[in-house]
């Protein structure tokens, strides 16, 4: 069961636009490689059975208006961003303690990771370790990442971290993973997963269970340090390798990386207080864990005579995903005069897209996906 320790896993590359003080990619380099599907051929696929995973969707900068929607955003929202970090951090700080990892999931917890390493260096003088690794649905996190840390950092504690939770799908992945290494090396993981925004209720580790926009969720690669979603195929990714990652670098001048974070981190002085006065009633209070959001999925499953559960993406920032990378059916609201779904509004009318008032949702919005079975039409 211990031969995990001896396993030889080589030292990560540098990659990414971030400083590497902030982060280190635990993730292969594939940026030669042409991975780069067309929006309707890459639905086709994944709804005809290959993975997601296989292939990247064609990510494209995005247009001035909506540029300037995100920088909007980013002003209107810092502060609220930063007091969910805060409490995520004042979490983990008082739960794990010094001897912590911080574990990214890749690429939506990057820069969310970036953000709590940097809260807790500058109002604790803590400096924790940061990684970003891949998970992926259906086929689970990156077991060399997981071994490449807990050989370097002996008996320390990892402290999972992602954006924000929609139908709860990673974390079950994360708790699968978990139980996995268990069987597998004798390794006993915690599975709880730090996030800013919980709408579906899945954890007790968040700043908020507000559907709110993150800003980072309104970009792709252009915020998460250059860097592609990650890539998982037999062909790519030999038995020693992380996964797989491309990062554009072509797109250097227009990203927005590091200037997300340094948006954030100078209200942190301003709302340390706050947040840990948040973080001690949450716990001495721990709140439940009721995954209320997966039954109001379940709900629009049933109205909208949809076939697969996995074509219905819940919350701001997986309705954002839908309409910059899948083929989008139709989003719902909750009310159209909601601060958080401008950008929504603004993605579904360039492409389209038809809106409905859906009274009485968990969530400020849900994207469902375009069948291509018939299923949904």
């Amino acid at each position: 069961m211990e031969a995990w320790r001896s396993r030889r896993i080589d030292e990560p590359q540098p990659m990414g636009s971030y400083p590497p003080s902030d982060v280190t990619f635990l993730l292969k380099d594939i940026s030669k490689i042409k991975l780069e599907v067309a929006l309707d051929a890459r639905e086709r696929a994944i709804q005809s059975g290959t993975h997601y995973s296989e292939m990247l969707p064609q990510e494209h900068l995005p247009s001035s208006d909506y540029l300037n929607l995100y920088q909007e955003t980013l002003e209107l929202s810092a502060e609220k961003v930063a007091l969910s970090v805060g409490v995520v951090a004042e979490l983990i700080r008082t739960k794990k303690g010094p001897n912590t990892v911080l574990v990214s999931l890749a690429r939506a917890g990057t820069p969310v990771g970036i953000l709590i390493k940097r809260y807790l260096r500058d109002t604790h003088g803590l400096e924790l370790p940061h990684y970003s690794i891949s998970i992926i649905r259906g086929k689970g996190i990156d077991e060399n990442a997981l071994l490449y840390m807990l050989q370097k950092h002996p008996g320390a504690r990892l402290q999972f971290i992602d954006g924000w939770t929609g139908k709860g799908a990673i974390r079950k992945v994360l708790t699968q993973a978990c139980d996995q290494m268990a069987r597998k090396h004798g390794i006993v993981l915690e599975d709880d997963l730090a996030v800013l925004a919980d709408p579906g209720h899945c954890t007790d580790m968040f700043g908020t269970r507000e559907d709110f926009l993150i800003p980072s969720a309104c970009l792709n690669s252009t915020v998460s340090g250059l860097m592609s979603r990650t890539v998982l195929r037999d062909d790519l990714i030999g038995p020693n390798d992380f996964h797989g990652s491309k990062y554009y670098k072509e797109w250097l001048e227009h990203d927005q990386s590091t200037h997300f974070i340094e948006a954030i981190v100078p209200y942190f002085s301003g709302v340390t207080e706050a947040a840990q006065k948040i973080a001690q009633e949450m716990l001495l209070h721990p709140p439940a864990i009721t995954w209320h959001g997966l039954r109001d999925i379940q709900a629009i499953q049933m109205a909208y005579s949809m076939a697969d559960i996995n074509l219905i993406k819940p919350g701001v920032g997986e309705t954002t995903r839908v309409l910059l990378r899948r083929v989008p059916w139709r989003i719902l609201v909750n009310r159209m005069d909601n601060p958080h779904i401008r950008h929504i509004l603004l993605l579904a009318e360039a492409r389209g897209v038809p809106v409905e008032v859906y009274p009485g949702l968990t969530y400020s919005c849900c994207g469902l996906i375009q069948s291509v079975k018939g299923d949904a039409e």
